[in-house]
């Protein structure tokens, strides 16, 4: 399968939905036509039935019932349009993804960013154009925090090749990610983790078990009482003394309650929406066979989540009918507002472990799906061999991941032994600092569980430390030198403990040529000797001996005469290019 073919089956899938669309819309017009026609006839049976007496008085009322079907089916079809739209939008945000119209139209995952990062901002994690971007097809928010995590935080092992075979697996169920995709009523409905925690974090009341029960006999007298005295109005005189202290009663415990009441329906209104569709999407994962461990593992947490979320359902809708008046008199009179509360406590202090359980799950599911949509919209790319021990990296025909496909150029890239580290030397623009991205990107993707843009890569599990994009922080008073040191720091404290793949653009450029080069020299050493691999970046010639630590000189230079016809691709040694001054003068810098 190629990338042409996910193209096509996008393009066909999308012929589909609309010809199911116009469909079903002609079955919408010819509804209309026939509501139209029905009550045509009425006024006119009508007319003829009482002015001018020509015609049975049943006869106008013949035209109710093919209205009210027809109503009803045009409500249906209208719903089923809906759906149809969202597969549509899904389908077309597809196809934009594998022809490289995707930049700048899905979520950019900006609030995931976190500051000082090993190497989010270097490797262009969030934001517009990011990985993140390209990644994230998630549907709640919860599935797009764990997607984040997935890319920001190193892993073991067991956990990458485990990931892998679960991306492997739901790779081709377009199926599945279809019904991801509709969940919910609407598009903008989330599920967001801190919507769960407030409700969650509502404190519980003191004899609450004691309460319900009672609250909930007591309104249910009272609706009898009612009952009886529509059914027997004779009976009011007898049962009214009763009715009156049911209803005293609810309104004393109703003020003992009132403010916690009002916190936990508060909380709980958010939730309503949200925990509808963490059900139907629990309850579609419930419902799934996997053969892979990680994803049978969420399955089976999944199992019985819709029945005991289910149990919240008749409180939800009290909830929702509160906000209308005539109901909203009828819940203070039966102390729903008030039942509700106290069942709803119930509820979370008995499924509060298992609900988090079942939110850590469904957000595992929907990361490792929306990898998977990832993978299967690029099947050109290369399942990467995770293997254990010390830190290497051999990678064939290695790619940007964010580049379109036909203008991506590849490289072969090896680091571990004997060559541990890689001086990449040549003038600005020649492809350094995305070369070393490529090679970030392929380690982050490997953990994530997702191909790579390669032939082949066999990589360790390694933790990524990056210094390519630092630069000053007014805010934090930070000059660009000074965040340098501490991102190399920070390098050099991880390789202690751990395999680290270091990637270094501009090594120290901040400082004289003296400085840099003894500074440079300590850390690549240090980082060498510990078992570490990597590659630095440099135009400063002098930095080139930085390969006498167990590493090698290849460049990247331009192809021709023109000092911008860049090829991007590495070559042995040192460049011999010093173009900075025809690029000066090609930019009307006299010189």
């Amino acid at each position: 399968m190629t990338t042409a073919d996910v193209l096509a089956q996008y393009h066909q899938r999308l012929g589909e939905l609309q010809s199911a669309m116009g469909s079903i819309q002609t079955k919408q017009g010819v509804a209309i036509a026939i509501v139209a026609f029905a009550i045509a006839f009425a006024i006119a049976a009508g007319i003829l039935a009482y002015s001018r007496q020509t015609m049975p008085v049943w006869y106008p009322p013949l035209a109710l019932p093919p209205v009210l079907v027809s109503i009803r089916n045009y409500g249906r079809r209208r719903l089923e349009v809906q759906r149809l739209k969202r597969l549509r939008e899904h389908y077309a945000r597809g196809e934009s993804r594998v022809d490289g119209r995707w930049m700048g139209q899905g979520h950019q995952g900006a609030e995931f960013e976190v500051a000082g990062h090993h190497y989010s901002k270097d490797l262009n994690l969030f934001g517009e154009g990011s990985l993140f971007e390209r990644l994230c097809t998630a549907r709640t928010h919860l599935g797009r925090e764990r997607l984040a995590h997935y890319i920001k935080e190193p892993v073991t092992l067991e956990e990458a090749r485990s990931r892998q075979a679960s991306v492997r697996e739901l790779a081709a169920r377009t199926d599945l990610r279809e019904r991801i995709a509709l969940l919910g009523q609407n598009d903008f409905e989330q599920s967001k983790w801190r919507t769960f925690a407030a409700w969650l974090d509502t404190p519980p009341i003191n004899r609450a078990s004691s309460l319900k029960p009672g609250v909930l006999t007591s309104s249910s007298c009272q609706l009898a009482l009612l009952l009886i005295v529509l059914v027997a109005p004779s009976q009011w005189p007898t049962l009214w003394p009763a009715i009156l202290a049911v209803t005293a009663a609810h309104g004393i415990v109703g003020a003992a309650l009132l403010t916690w009441t009002r916190g936990v329906l508060a909380a709980t209104n958010p939730v309503t929406g949200e925990m509808r569709m963490i059900r139907e999407g629990l309850a579609l994962l419930g419902a799934q066979s996997f053969s892979s461990p990680k994803l049978a593992n969420l399955t089976s947490r999944a199992i019985g989540a819709e029945r005991a979320i289910g149990q919240l359902d008749p409180w939800f809708f009290v909830l929702n009918q509160r906000s209308k008046d005539w109901w909203y008199q009828l819940t203070l009179w039966l102390a729903l507002g008030t039942q509700s509360a106290l069942a709803i406590d119930a509820w979370k202090n008995r499924y509060r472990k298992a609900l988090l359980d079942w939110l850590d799950a469904w957000a595992e599911f929907e990361a490792l799906s929306a990898i998977a949509g990832y993978a299967f919209e690029n099947p050109e790319d290369c399942w990467p061999e995770i293997k254990g021990g010390s830190a290497f990296f051999e990678a064939t025909e290695l790619g940007h991941p964010l580049l379109a496909r036909p203008g991506c150029v590849r490289n072969d890239i090896e680091l571990g032994s004997p060559v541990r580290m890689c001086v990449i030397s040549g003038s600005n623009m020649s492809g350094k600092s995305t070369l070393l991205r490529s090679i970030g990107l392929a380690s982050v993707l490997s953990s994530a569980g997702a191909p790579v843009r390669a032939t082949r890569l066999s990589l360790a599990a390694m933790r990524v430390c990056a210094s390519i994009s630092i630069v000053d922080s007014l805010g934090e008073g930070k000059s660009k030198f000074l965040a340098e040191v501490e991102r190399l720091r920070d390098m050099l404290d991880a390789s202690v403990s751990q395999p680290v793949l270091f990637l270094i653009d501009e090594i120290f450029s901040g400082t004289n040529s003296r400085d840099r080069q003894l500074a440079a020299n300590a850390v690549v050493r240090t980082l060498i000797e510990r078992r570490a691999i990597g590659a630095v970046s440099t135009h400063d010639l002098s930095l080139t001996s930085l390969a006498d630590h167990k590493g090698k000189n290849v460049h990247m230079a331009s192809s021709g005469c023109n000092p911008l016809d860049f090829d991007y691709r590495l070559k042995p040694g040192v460049t011999s290019e010093t173009n900075a001054l025809a690029i000066a003068r090609m930019a009307g810098v006299p010189i």
